[in-house]
């Protein structure tokens, strides 16, 4: 996350589930019907459902576009934050990779966390010639004066990983590929109530604001508390903007005023390790505080195996095959989907070693 990242259940995940099992919408599909790898082997993302309009394509887009052969553009790709995070370090070289394999030409921006920059960055691509690009949003709301540009330019947008929440696919962007945020942070609980037998009071670092990602694995973790009568008790929760130095410092402080704590949520993996370090400075042995995170980065996984992580969540950040899929069906005429869906596993103590090659 970083993603990481996408409100969701109520205007997205929960509607998508719901047309999946009741058969409604355009066009919907599970992986089991028509499975798709992103790539070969067990780190490849997999998509595991897609939701909403199936059917955009050039003529159909912001009141129709040029339709191209990908091959003889330029494609823009505006990374969001700054590389520093295994999640962009491997979103960013996942791009890359797949777009050297197709034989297109990329060029790549970093907005460094700066909003004004992003937009920025996406506008000075469309002046280079980028006929096509493909958005990381570093917020859920904000980018409207780039996806202005983009639709001036007759230039199709294609988002990952954070969902650009109250705009129209189809007009203001193809289409988005990423997480059911709200169903990671459900399956965190579970592994929340599980490692810590559903007893003791439990911190959550909360990721960035303006985001649905924090907001999503946010209701997804408390949803999922109360729908299982869980003992544990939220006494704590305070924004670590999904970093690992801020997740230090915001532990720190949390188990300096709340003493009794047993569990943290950290709603990202960066926070997860700078947590560890905190209760490692607080003189803390492994599993005196159950930690459960989302991301699934070698550091965490590692954390598992080491006993000072109790469970991680995976999000996927190897968008680079489905969002070039994505491109290649909008133009070739196939359409592309309003939401895609992928998978993400889990990583254990039982399975972590086995896993952490997976890892990124």
């Amino acid at each position: 996350m970083p993603r990481s990242r996408h409100l969701f259940r109520g205007t997205a995940v929960g509607t998508v589930l719901t047309m999946l099992v009741l058969g409604a919408g355009a066009c919907t599909k599970g992986a089991d019907d028509n499975e798709q790898t992103g790539a070969q082997g067990d780190s490849a993302q997999q998509v595991q459902a897609t939701s909403g309009a199936s059917g955009c394509t050039p003529d159909k887009y912001n009141g129709g576009v040029p339709k191209l052969d990908l091959k003889n553009i330029t494609v823009g790709f505006a990374q969001s934050e700054k590389e520093a995070n295994p999640f962009r370090i491997t979103e960013t070289q996942s791009i890359k990779d797949e777009a050297a394999k197709r034989g297109i030409k990329l060029i790549t921006t970093n907005a460094q966390s700066d909003l004004n920059k992003e937009i920025a960055d996406i506008q000075g691509m469309i002046a280079q010639g980028a006929k096509a690009l493909i958005i990381s949003p570093l917020n859920s709301e904000g980018l409207d004066p780039a996806l202005k540009a983009a639709q001036d330019a007759k230039v199709p947008v294609m988002t990952i990983d954070r969902l650009l929440t109250t705009k129209t696919a189809c007009k203001d962007y193809l289409g988005w590929i990423g997480s059911d945020f709200v169903k990671q942070g459900e399956r965190a609980a579970d592994a929340m109530i599980k490692a810590t037998g559903d007893q003791g009071d439990v911190a959550i670092l909360l990721g960035a604001s303006g985001v649905n990602v924090t907001v999503d694995r946010t209701k997804g973790f408390k949803d999922q508390l109360a729908a299982k009568g869980s003992k544990l008790k939220i006494v704590a929760e305070q924004t670590g903007d999904f970093t690992r130095e801020k997740g230090q410092k915001v532990t720190e402080q949390l188990i300096s005023a709340n003493p009794n704590i047993t569990a943290i949520y950290a709603e990202n993996d960066e926070m997860a390790l700078g947590a560890v370090a905190a209760l490692k400075g607080a003189n803390k042995k492994p599993g005196d505080v159950k930690i459960i995170t989302i991301d699934g980065t070698k550091g965490a996984v590692q954390g598992i195996i080491d006993g000072w992580i109790a469970g991680v969540i995976e999000s996927n950040p190897r968008f680079g095959p489905l969002a070039f899929q994505a491109l290649e069906d909008f133009y070739s005429g196939k359409g592309v989907a309003e939401k895609t869906i992928i998978s993400d596993k889990e990583y254990t103590k039982e399975n972590a070693q086995a896993e952490l090659v997976n890892a990124y």
